[in-house]
């Protein structure tokens, strides 16, 4: 009885030792020269690809960097851009005050004008986060206020703000300006 794996296998009687067993021509040129060729030919065409995706996802890095780094400028260009708009009404409305009072000789007219691009310029800085520091009364605080000078009071505690001389302004908690102030001291003593 034959196995399977007998079947194909030469037996002695086969086999001749004059006769070396060798494949056809044809099958060895296809097993030894044209599977290692492919394979180079596969590799060399995949190593090309893949140098073509380096060179253009570097181009695209580059790119990018180019991109935000221009963004980045520009940011910094225009920043005040916003403010700048909203300032801009205000100041064509103090020159709309000049003219009238020029025109009509009228002191009235100009403080009014004044006082509503006053309230405009306020409304633009609130706009923009801008808080006024008003520290009239309060306690001196170094770090938002800056005193000018100091007054002798027995009416008040030693450094308490008693006037504002120029308030001062913060965005959150960064202070812009400091408030200028004079603030109290203690009487001198008799």
């Amino acid at each position: 009885m034959s196995t399977p794996e007998n079947e194909n296998t030469p037996t002695d009687a086969d086999v001749s030792e004059d006769a070396p067993q060798e494949a056809p021509p044809e099958e060895q040129l296809d097993t030894s020269t044209t599977e290692p060729e492919d394979m180079s030919q596969q590799l060399r065409s995949e190593n090309a690809d893949l140098q073509d995706r380096l060179l253009r996802t570097q181009a695209e890095l580059e790119n990018f960097r180019r991109r935000t780094q221009k963004e980045a400028i520009d940011a910094i260009k225009y920043q005040a851009l916003p403010i700048i708009r909203d300032f801009l009404p205000g100041v064509d409305n103090l020159n709309r005050a000049i003219d009238a009072a020029e025109q009509t000789g009228d002191t009235q007219t100009l403080i009014d004008g004044i006082k509503m691009v006053a309230q405009q310029f306020k409304d633009a800085l609130k706009a923009h986060s801008a808080e006024l520091i008003d520290p009239l009364g309060d306690a001196f605080d170094p770090n938002l206020h800056e005193a000018l000078s100091q007054v002798p009071s027995a009416d008040h505690d030693p450094m308490t703000v008693l006037q504002v001389v120029e308030p001062g302004y913060r965005i959150h908690d960064r202070v812009i300006r400091p408030a200028k102030v004079i603030v109290t001291s203690a009487p001198p003593a008799e």
